[in-house]
This record gives C-alpha cells, structure tokens and sequence, in this order.
C-alpha cells in the first residue's frame, strides 16, 4: 500500500523537510535543532509497504531487507530465511545483566551466526549493553571480538543500551547523558580498532533525549522508529521499523523484527 498521501504525524516530530526551522517537538519537549548533526537525508514519498514490509527506493539508494533475531525466534531455518529475501541479519550477541552486570552469551548466537552464514545471509551482531561507565563499555566491546573473531562479520558490530523503565533495582536506572554518550564511544572505539564497523542503536527518545549525536558523528546509527515511514530529524543509516513481522524459516507463531538497511555493508 502506498503511503505517499499519508500526512505528517506532528506530534511526534516537526516535519523533516521544513529545514529552516529550528525546533522539533517530541512528545511534551521542545527541542532545538541540533545544526551539527547532519538531517534525515531520506525521501519519505520513496518509501512503501508491500504487505508488512517496508520497501525504500529513491532512485540513488535501494534499501536492503533484513532482521534482527536473538533466543526469542528460537531454532531458525537461515536456508528458508534466505529465500524470503531477507539479505542480512544482526544477530543478539550477548548481554548484560540489568541488576548483577554478568556478561552473557545469547543461547542462539553460536546457531544463528552458523546457519545465517552458511545460507549466505550477510552477518552483523549486537550487544545489549548495561554499562554504567566507559571501562564496562570497553570489557563489552572486548568480550564481543573475542566471540566473533572466527566468523565473517560484515555488517556492523552495534553498542545496544537501553534502559529497563520501572524495573526495580534496575542497574541503569540513573544514567545520564554525558555518560551514556561516553560508553557508547568507547564500545565503538574499541570495535573499530579491530577492523569492523561499529554502530549505535537507539529509539527517538535516546535519540533525542538522551545520547549527544554530535559526539558520535564517526559511527553508523541505528534507528528504531515503528509503524509509519521515520520521521525522526537526524540521519540515520539502519531503520529497525516492525516488532511483529513473519518470515520464512522462523516459527509462525514467533514474531521477529523487521528492518531496512541504508549501506550495503557487505560492499564495504
């Protein structure tokens, strides 16, 4: 269905194309723009859904279709995955805890990175972060080459922080911006001394609310922004945009997240 005609949802952002203003409003805030950090480049009347997938094509960039799967899809057949054009995966890595900080690796990682690879999905991981400084940051981004050193990673390696909201005893509840920023460098400086491509993940609300863009202008983002076409103000290079998609190869009654890809990482 297209979505050319579709109007903008003003509350949940001014709209992208109206450059000479210089606030954005985001649910009860109103912020400035950042004139530092480079706009969302993207042209919305270039984006359609087919079914429940989101397709971008603007004549320069043809997006790439992929998912992002962890212990939740369970037991995956990568070959049918394969076949339902679905061209890379970020796989869950690992974690760590939100009360005790243990490092974790997910139960599906060794499984998923083997079979995606071996049907020819392109690979890229993610770990879901907790770190409360720099040095945690730092052990995460370490304790992820040492997992992935023997496969062929070539999309991006992803510094995932989030925070558990109402969890009681939740590690990360009192994280400040200036910090969160600081661990997201140093996870991603650590991840490109080795050679890969590292990324930052987040929602509108880290986005806008919480992570400084402007200190991070040397890495890759992730945008997570559901339902309709982005209209998050910045520039972003992955969109995660669907929790409740199906794809061939995962259990039917398993729902799997959709996302589009902005960078042929594979070429790079």
């Amino acid at each position: 269905m297209s979505i050319k005609n579709k109007p903008v949802v003003y509350e949940r952002a001014l709209p992208q194309k109206v450059e000479e203003l210089n606030l954005i409003k985001f649910r009860d805030r109103i912020l400035l723009v950042r004139k530092d950090v480079p706009l969302n480049k993207y042209d919305r009347d270039a984006y359609w859904y087919e079914g429940n997938r989101l397709f971008y094509n603007d004549g320069e960039i043809d997006a790439i279709f992929g998912i992002d799967v962890s212990y939740a899809q369970d037991e995956i057949d990568w070959t049918l995955v394969k076949s339902d054009g679905v061209r890379f995966a970020m796989l869950r890595i690992g974690f760590r805890g939100y009360s005790e900080g243990k490092i974790v690796l997910d139960n599906w990682f060794e499984e998923n990175v083997k079979g995606a690879l071996a049907a020819g999905v392109d690979v890229g991981v993610y770990f879901f972060s907790q770190a409360l400084n720099e040095a945690e940051a730092r052990e995460e981004a370490n304790w992820v080459l040492d997992i992935i050193r023997d496969y062929d990673i070539t999309y991006p390696v992803v510094f995932d922080w989030e925070f558990y909201y109402g969890t009681p005893g939740a590690r990360t509840n009192n994280m400040d911006s200036e910090t969160l920023t600081s661990c997201a460098i140093a996870f991603c400086e650590v991840i490109e001394d080795a050679g890969y491509k590292p990324m930052v993940y987040f929602n509108m609300s880290l986005g806008y609310l919480y992570y400084d863009l402007s200190e991070l202008l040397k890495y890759d983002f992730w945008l997570a922004e559901l339902g309709e076409p982005p209209i998050f103000y910045y520039n972003f290079h992955m969109l995660q945009y669907s929790h409740t998609g199906r794809v061939k190869g995962i259990n039917e009654d398993i729902e799997v997240d959709l996302n589009l890809s902005f960078v042929d990482y594979s070429k790079q």
